[in-house]
């Protein structure tokens, strides 16, 4: 936090200034990281928790003997003035109710929850609404050759990963997390299988194109034979599970690395201000529509469970014949 957002939005408490045991701290938020079997949600409440214990440590607030409702109500008009989206917020604020209903039933707080302020104070998303951008037709076309022509050292991931983002939608933290044992086969349909927001399996059809860029980069792994995928896990000849996605190094690769590699891409295109993950998985959707994909098509391959984006979640089966990454595949017209 800034200097001047701290003394503006929140002024330090002298009384509640005893200084927590940062250590045994940590230790709490990691076990009540525990309860959750995501992944992918535990890292992202612990990024969460770490800003607000950061904003409580720069007000010199005891996180746990001298918080009070009002230094929610600073940490989230400080968010607010740093420009942090109402959904960040929200998702924040979320997090932080959560830990502190889990301290308070574990007995490691006594004071009434300080995140759980009115709802009328909270941050409102309207999730009718996306306020996300998107690539246009001819951006997306542009983007999947800057990707294809790629001269970085690393050029045939890139192209793997910018093929499959905008041809399926899915989220950078699924991408990152899946496996090289996730491909497969499914009623003749080459998938990508993965665990999805909310530790729910989830599975995406892979077209030719994006295929074919898949088998590219790991005919480069010495890890990998592509010819002849690994049994999966459970299955016996099982091997020890492989990241789809890796380092130089053979390290698994980060939401951070896919970041940086989409930005520079941005650049050669001239969208590098504010093209991210996220904003491929936009365009998955709006480039769907535009090529006559039906909502329910898109809404199940993108794993949307909020009614109030598209409809419900239909769980009568997956259509992987009408699969919006065919229909992408034919509408942008590349092989």
């Amino acid at each position: 936090m800034t200097a001047p957002l701290i003394g503006e939005i929140l002024l330090a408490d002298d009384r509640a200034a005893r200084a927590a045991d940062e250590q045994d701290l940590t230790v709490l938020r990691d076990e009540w990281l525990l309860e959750y079997g995501s992944a992918n949600t535990r890292s992202a409440y612990r990024l969460d928790i770490n800003h607000w214990l950061q904003f409580l440590a720069s007000s010199a607030v005891d996180p746990l003997h001298g918080v009070q409702r009002k230094h929610t109500l600073g940490w989230l008009r400080a968010q607010e003035l740093q420009g942090a989206a109402k959904a960040t917020r929200a998702r924040r604020l979320a997090a932080v109710i959560a830990f502190y209903d889990w301290l308070t039933m574990m007995g490691h707080f006594a004071l009434a929850n300080p995140a759980a302020v009115e709802r009328r104070r909270r941050p409102h998303v309207d999730r009718r609404s996306e306020s996300t951008f998107a690539l246009s037709r001819e951006q997306t076309v542009k983007l999947l050759a800057a990707a294809d022509g790629d001269h970085e050292r690393q050029s045939a991931r890139t192209a793997a990963i910018v093929w499959l983002l905008v041809f399926t939608g899915i989220r950078v933290s699924e991408l990152v997390s899946a496996d090289v044992e996730g491909l497969g086969t499914h009623d003749g349909h080459r998938v990508l299988r993965f665990v999805a927001k909310g530790d729910v399996d989830a599975m995406v059809v892979i077209p030719d194109p994006v295929w074919r860029r898949l088998e590219r980069y790991l005919q480069q792994r010495p890890d990998v034979t592509i010819t002849r995928l690994p049994a999966r896990v459970g299955q016996a000849g099982a091997r020890r599970r492989r990241p789809l996605f890796v380092t130089a190094s053979g390290g698994r690769l980060d939401r951070g690395a896919v970041a940086r590699m989409l930005c520079r891409l941005g650049q050669l295109i001239g969208v590098a201000a504010w093209l991210g993950p996220h904003v491929l998985r936009a365009t998955c959707v709006t480039l769907a529509r535009a090529a006559g994909v039906a909502l329910e098509d898109i809404q199940d391959q993108l794993g949307h469970a909020d009614g109030r984006a598209v409809r419900r979640y239909d769980h009568g089966g997956v259509r992987l014949d009408r699969a919006p990454a065919y229909a992408l595949v034919r509408y942008l017209e590349v092989a």
